[in-house]
């Protein structure tokens, strides 16, 4: 029997959801076509408006704060392989060594602690601020269907006070319905009043802790570097002194043009000779045999000269218009719209359903955006090679990622 009562309950309570949901639905077409008047309240829209924008640059910032980190965590690593290659070839003979090695590791501790503390005095604090725009989000819609609810309740209590015979059970309870709607909306209506400009007063606040803590946690981590790169500097420095006969010295390279010290300047070609660094032209519409000196040897096309293969190839392909991609006919398979390669040189870990998740190593196929004007400075859009050849479905695979964590290779 208890179990009957509470589906009934439950049954209740639905019917009388659907029953609000198309009361609001009928108040809206009427308030639309003009034929019931709106509450309009316009410090209200202007907090709201106010509001979605500050969320926009909150949801900006938290994003570009993360592809930060991730540089950040990159550069950690690029920063240890580099050290780690010292190490390796730095002899065990050699004064120093022992140094150059702990040098090594207060450069790997320096770049885990400068990430975990932006972590935690930016991304942390990023991630808080955030936490409260959804509940207020959903607060002002719900405050939306009470003002609809509320208008409803007046317009029907009007419509039933001017009626030509007038019921006054009817205009009773409606009345009460009335009231009852006004308080539920103006309760809502008033926390919001106070909420939002309180929020929006405060992102001036936020925004300088946040960049304020970046700028000094990078500043620290640039000076303890700069002293390390000192240390290993010095290092370096006595390195060298005891090994100062045997130092490298980096010669200029001559130039193609620049005679080399010693030898002469080589005479000027004579006239009608290829020069040394020969300059091809392409002639789309062949001379006249008239024009030809007799007895004079024609030029040689470029497939008779001294130019390599490959290059001759290309020049031939290019004259008649006949130069393909490396993947020929299979471009007609790639997506539309298709720019170019790039080639993931880090792992990324998408952050956002919107974007892709890389490892090093992978092939993205770069495609425009469909709206430009949704394109973040050092992001594109595109599609892993892999996933295109699997499935050839644009929707599905496509999304964004950061142009820095990659390298353009087509």
């Amino acid at each position: 029997m208890a179990e009957m009562g509470s589906k009934g309950v439950t049954a209740g309570k639905i019917a009388s959801n659907v029953q609000k949901k198309l009361t609001r639905a009928q108040e809206k077409v009427l308030q639309k076509l003009g034929k019931a008047d709106e509450t309009k309240d316009e410090q209200f829209e202007q907090c709201v408006q106010n509001f979605n924008k500050q969320l926009n640059e909150g949801t900006r910032l938290q994003k570009d704060l993360r592809t930060y980190l991730a540089s950040v965590k990159a550069m950690h690593e690029a920063s240890k392989k580099l050290n780690e290659c010292l190490q390796e070839v730095y002899e065990p003979d050699w004064p120093g060594r022992d140094e150059a090695n702990k040098i090594a590791e207060n450069n790997d501790l320096l770049w885990m602690d400068y990430h975990q503390k932006l972590v935690d005095q930016a991304l942390l604090t990023m991630d808080t601020y955030l936490g409260q725009f959804p509940d207020i989000k959903s607060r002002i819609a719900k405050r939306g269907r009470k003002l609809v609810d509320y208008d409803s309740a007046r317009h029907h209590y009007e419509s039933l006070q001017t009626a030509k015979k007038k019921d006054d059970a009817k205009i009773a309870k409606a009345e009460e319905e009335l009231v009852k709607a006004q308080k539920v909306f103006e309760e809502m209506n008033v926390d919001l009043q106070e909420e939002l400009p309180s929020l929006w007063n405060s992102r001036v606040g936020f925004y300088v802790n946040t960049f304020q803590s970046i700028a000094g946690l990078e500043e620290n981590f640039h000076k303890e570097m700069s002293k390390l790169n000192q240390n290993l500097n010095d290092v370096l420095v006595s390195l060298e002194k005891q090994h100062g006969s045997n130092a490298f010295t980096v010669k200029a390279q001559p130039s193609d043009n620049t005679p080399a010290k010693g030898n002469k300047s080589p005479s000027p070609p004579p006239d009608g000779s290829p020069a040394a660094t020969p300059e091809i032209r392409v002639n789309h519409e062949p001379e006249l045999a008239s024009s030809a000196t007799p007895g004079a040897a024609l030029p040689k096309s470029p497939s008779q000269s001294s130019l390599p293969a490959v290059v001759v190839e290309t020049f031939s392909a290019a004259v008649n218009g006949t130069v393909e991609s490396s993947s020929g006919a299979a471009r007609l398979d790639l997506p539309p719209g298709f720019m170019f390669k790039v080639q993931a040189q880090h792992d990324y870990t998408a952050t956002d359903t919107d974007e892709l998740q890389l490892q090093a190593g992978d092939v993205v196929l770069v495609i425009p955006f469909q709206n430009p004007e949704e394109q973040d400075e050092g992001w594109l859009m595109g599609v892993k090679e892999s996933d295109w050849n699997q499935h050839k479905e644009l929707e599905k695979c496509r999304g964004v990622f950061p142009e820095n964590f990659t390298e353009r290779v087509q």
